[in-house]
């Protein structure tokens, strides 16, 4: 799907798309936790701590902070790997889904506006 944009355009749609997420009573994720959200759907499974610091480039300390509130949000789950207990597996979530699913959307809605 290649998008002619300037980078001012760009920008536009992005500032857009973000303006309208504020404007909507639902998860409020910092970018850190949003790109982290996108990698756990959008990259197939599974997910540990450790491999999705390694993949964003942070420390796990970081990433499990940012799990903490997603979880508390319920867009992600945890649970001990079988095989190795000492892993935690990241686990999609409906709720999760249906944000990205919703996310998705009004950036394609936002896309298909005019430019001011």
């Amino acid at each position: 799907m290649p998008a002619d944009l300037s980078a001012t355009e760009a920008l536009g749609l992005f500032h857009r798309v973000t303006l309208e997420q504020v404007r909507q009573d639902g998860p409020d994720l910092s970018l850190r936790q949003l790109a982290l959200l996108l990698h756990i759907y959008l990259v197939p499974p599974p997910h540990t701590v450790r491999g999705l610091a390694a993949a964003l480039g942070v420390t796990k300390p970081v990433i499990t902070r940012a799990l903490d509130t997603m979880g508390a949000m319920q867009l992600v789950d945890r649970a001990r790997d079988e095989r190795d207990r000492r892993n935690v597996i990241i686990k999609r979530t409906v709720a999760g889904a249906l944000y990205l699913e919703r996310l998705g959307d009004l950036v394609r809605n936002e896309a298909r506006r005019p430019m001011p």
